[in-house]
């Protein structure tokens, strides 16, 4: 019997590097054993090294790029990144429920890229809380996190965005010899460690946790497993090679 093939959409800005964004999320979605669909919300001028400029797409070219795929592919799996703005997002995500309750979304909140360029200045509490109260799970590093809600630290913050909705807080901007991401959830933490590697950071790689996390919702997983795979095929990302831009590798997907 065929195996059913699993869709997931990544709703994203286009990094023309393919490093980070929508070819990013696709590539990982792809290596994860998931078709990945892409909406394209901005188009940018950068490499990954260098940042110089934006251009937002209209939302209802957003919607309508959206549209055209929910009306030929069942899709229930849902990863936003990079948005012109928080009250856009939030429209959009109302919009996204109305076209399908079932709809589980991830985000990323890509408030600034690698290299330096800053997108969304200030978050606010109202407007956060309502847009985590419909979200499956977000995915901040530590500095967004401070960022969406500051606070005496990102795990305080994480800890009170998570009596909304699930938050895995990314930990590749710590120090020591570990790089720890922590699931807060439930009321729980759930800690997924691995050895951190001489070859740094990688450019898009909070990226792809996502994506990769998305990809093992998509397969059935529960979202504690989804966190440790995507921990384990980001772990494989940033070992693929000594450059900012990495391999993605089936061999991760397991």
């Amino acid at each position: 019997m065929p195996i059913k093939r699993r869709f997931a959409l990544s709703i994203a800005g286009f990094d023309p590097s393919a490093g980070a964004g929508l070819l990013a999320d696709v590539k990982t979605l792809e290596a994860s054993g998931v078709y990945g669909l892409g909406v394209c919300t901005a188009l940018t001028v950068q490499n990954d090294v260098s940042f110089e400029r934006v251009s937002w797409v209209d939302a209802a070219l957003v919607k309508d790029q959206i549209r055209i795929l929910l009306a030929r592919f069942q899709v229930d799996f849902i990863k936003i990144g990079l948005v012109e703005s928080l009250p856009q997002l939030l429209e959009l995500v109302g919009w996204l429920k109305e076209q399908n309750p079932r709809l589980q979304l991830v985000w990323d909140p890509v408030l600034k890229a690698t290299a330096g360029y800053e997108f969304h200045q200030k978050s606010d509490p109202g407007l956060l809380h309502a847009l985590c109260s419909e979200m499956a799970l977000i995915t901040p590093n530590r500095p967004e996190m401070l960022r969406l809600l500051p606070n005496d630290s990102a795990e305080a913050g994480a800890e009170t965005i998570s009596a909304l909705c699930p938050v895995l807080l990314k930990g590749g901007h710590d120090a020591g010899e570990l790089a720890t991401d922590v699931l807060f959830a439930q009321g729980q933490q759930h800690r997924f460690s691995a050895p951190r590697l001489p070859q740094g950071e990688k450019h898009g790689s909070g990226c792809v946790l996502s994506a990769a996390v998305l990809a093992q919702l998509a397969k059935g997983q529960s979202l504690m497993d989804a966190c440790r795979l995507g921990k384990n095929y980001t772990t494989a990302f940033l070992a693929s090679n000594d450059t900012l831009l990495g391999y993605h590798s089936t061999l991760a997907a397991t």
